[in-house]
């Protein structure tokens, strides 16, 4: 093992570039796959016709199919159809639409979990469909999701090493790079890495018990 080799400034340089790229895709496809992911579930939670089963359909057929081909497939052959959207934003689409189904479950699962006889008295109380999913199912639906959402963000963090399939210039990608350089510095430059994503993955979890402690 050659930690003095590993270690370099510009290895460390060249890792911290591509931990740069990683959390900028992460974190851009983490906000879009929430949005997408929150009207897509409550959508289906109130069973709107047509359009419910057409957004179940969709969102089944996306996890059932791999994430590598979902990105394999917005990099090389979306461009067959005139949308050529570059490394980076392929990464970004490929990985916003994988994760939005995922988010969706949630969201539906965490709105159904919420007691139907609340439900029922907001009712008969006088509160419409929209007032009482806004005021009664989302409040006590929002606890429950927390921890899923939390994990499913850190999968997402995690699944961007796919991307390396398409040359992106992430973590993993750029710690393949220094490795090719000097097999001896395998082990030492994977430690690096998988301290980077533990410390930030760590740190979600961490957000994730104090959002639930304060829902509680």
């Amino acid at each position: 093992m050659d930690f003095k080799g590993a270690y370099t400034t510009a290895n460390l340089k060249f890792l911290l570039e591509g931990f740069y790229v990683t959390l900028e895709v992460a974190f851009i496809a983490i906000a879009i796959s929430f949005v997408i992911g929150c009207v897509t579930g409550t959508l289906r939670y109130a069973k709107v016709p047509v359009l419910s089963q057409a957004l179940a359909f969709e969102v089944e057929l996306i996890r059932n199919l791999p994430l590598l081909l979902i990105i394999f497939f917005t990099r090389f052959a979306l461009p067959e159809v005139g949308i050529n959207l570059g490394t980076l934003y392929s990464s970004i689409v490929a990985l916003a639409v994988f994760e939005a189904a995922m988010i969706s479950e949630v969201v539906r699962s965490g709105l159904n979990s919420v007691d139907k006889g609340q439900i029922e008295a907001a009712r008969s109380s006088g509160l419409n469909g929209a007032r009482t999913l806004w005021h009664i199912v989302l409040p006590q639906g929002l606890r429950r999701m927390v921890p899923p959402l939390v994990s499913q963000f850190i999968s997402l963090l995690k699944d961007t090493s796919l991307a390396v399939g398409i040359a992106l210039p992430e973590l993993m990608h750029n710690a393949n790079i220094v490795v090719g350089h000097n097999y001896n510095s395998a082990i030492p430059i994977l430690m690096v890495v998988a301290v980077m994503y533990f410390v930030v993955n760590y740190i979600l979890s961490l957000v994730s018990r104090r959002l639930e402690n304060r829902m509680a």
